[in-house]
């Protein structure tokens, strides 16, 4: 199906699901329920809300940038996986050949991050394929998907599912399902209950352990217990190999148990990886490299959805334009352009329209500014500094008019004028 403006299909990936501009009606040009909403950002800045509608965003962008191209979406798949298996030669190639254990481990920590580098992009080829914006064809986004997916131990159906649900839901305060923050009820209450967390939560030491278990082990645990969601979590009972968890509908059993059988399929072919070429070889081409790359998916998406100057909204006040505007995209240089495909430099687009193909997002980004305007966020702070920062200023959302800002008890901006009780 494809997804031009003269054709019939989605052109919003998510809010706008088969239809099109003609047929939107009063679908695309829902308006917010309170107009000129505005509170404080975290950095004592005002925040507007913004009050436009999808039908203006849609319009924006040229009707080329929506077309699909089964050709070009190979060819990077192609090329990420040549680009995986020269580095793979080289790397086992000539590293062994080092005459010293010291350059041997430093050399290795470069290979495994470069290939974690590249694995990510590969992750992001698969991504395509769950939002249909790797081609005209479900069933060819589906079996590439769940090739690429599966190699990385992701269940590409049951991520797909609760991902599309993120994106109908982005920015709302219970229904999203990605880096959902506590309120400052819920965040008030969870530090009183630990008594580590009353003693050293406002210390920098703790925000740096906090990242680093985020960073290490935030993408497993999602996987498992649908932490960060705001549905609900817990251990099997909401997890995303479980065909029956609730954030899945019943219809989607089977395509649950298919990517279990991905998975399953993947740890037999490491188990035999194992028995043939032994452990420290699945460790250095395999199991660092995943690490890596779980790491980055993390580091990304938080980024994408965290940060001083970024808002959610609680249900009397979200709609799907104010919640794709509460994204932001940043720069992270050749690696985000070349090797993840920019989805870190297009993600507000990504997020009014996710069906449009990574290498049509930075055309169809300069096109919805025009109508954005100042909701438009970007920055080009360095990520690391980001992430620092959002760990330290982006502890709760808190607001009285639906518009929900993130504070903190770190004496941070605005953070100490709401955390007195």
């Amino acid at each position: 199906m494809s997804t031009g403006l003269s054709t019939s299909g989605s052109l919003t990936g998510n809010a706008l699901e088969g239809t099109t501009i003609q047929k939107r009606g009063n679908i695309a040009t829902l308006k917010t329920q309170s107009s000129n909403l505005v509170a404080l950002d975290t950095y004592g800045n005002e925040f507007k809300a913004p009050d436009y509608s999808i039908k203006d965003i849609l319009l924006a962008i040229p009707t080329h940038c929506y077309e699909r191209r089964l050709t070009t979406s190979f060819y990077y798949v192609f090329r990420d996986i040549l680009l995986l298996v020269t580095v793979g030669y080289i790397g086992n190639t000539f590293i062994p050949l080092l005459p010293s254990v010291y350059l041997r481990f430093a050399a290795w920590g470069v290979y495994t991050y470069i290939q974690g580098l590249i694995l990510t992009g590969i992750w992001v080829l698969a991504h395509e394929c769950g939002h249909q914006a790797f081609s005209d064809y479900g069933l060819v986004n589906d079996t590439v998907g769940w090739i690429l997916h599966s190699y990385l131990l992701v269940p590409y159906f049951s991520w797909k599912y609760s991902h599309g649900k993120h994106h109908k839901a982005t920015g709302h305060i219970t229904r999203d399902m990605v880096f959902v923050p506590k309120t400052k009820e819920k965040f008030l209450k969870a530090r009183h209950a630990s008594r580590l967390e009353e003693i050293a939560g406002d210390a920098p030491l703790y925000t740096l352990m906090d990242l680093l278990t985020q960073q290490l082990g935030g993408w497993i645990m999602y996987l498992w217990t649908n932490v960060t969601a705001g549905q609900g979590y817990g251990f099997w009972s909401h997890s995303h190999f479980n065909p029956t968890a609730p954030i899945f509908e019943t219809r989607d059993y089977w395509y649950i148990v298919l990517s279990d059988l991905g998975i399953a399929i993947q740890l037999f072919v490491l188990y035999n990886w194992y028995q043939y070429f032994g452990g420290f070889n699945l460790f250095v081409n395999w199991f660092l490299p995943y690490i890596f790359t779980n790491h980055w998916l993390v580091f990304i998406t938080f980024l994408q959805h965290t940060g001083p100057e970024m808002a959610h909204y609680d249900a009397k006040e979200w709609n799907f334009a104010r919640g794709a505007a509460a994204t932001i995209d940043r720069e992270f240089g050749f690696v985000g352009e070349y090797l993840f495909h920019d989805i870190i430099e297009t993600h507000v687009l990504h997020h009014y329209c996710s069906r449009i193909p990574f290498y049509n997002a930075r055309e169809a980004s300069e096109a919805i500014k025009k109508v954005m305007g100042t909701h438009y966020m970007h920055s080009d702070e360095n990520m690391w500094v980001s992430l620092w920062k959002s760990g330290r200023w982006c502890q709760y959302v808190d607001g009285d008019n639906g518009l929900l800002m993130y504070r903190n008890t770190n004496n941070l901006g605005m953070g100490t004028k709401n955390t007195k009780d």
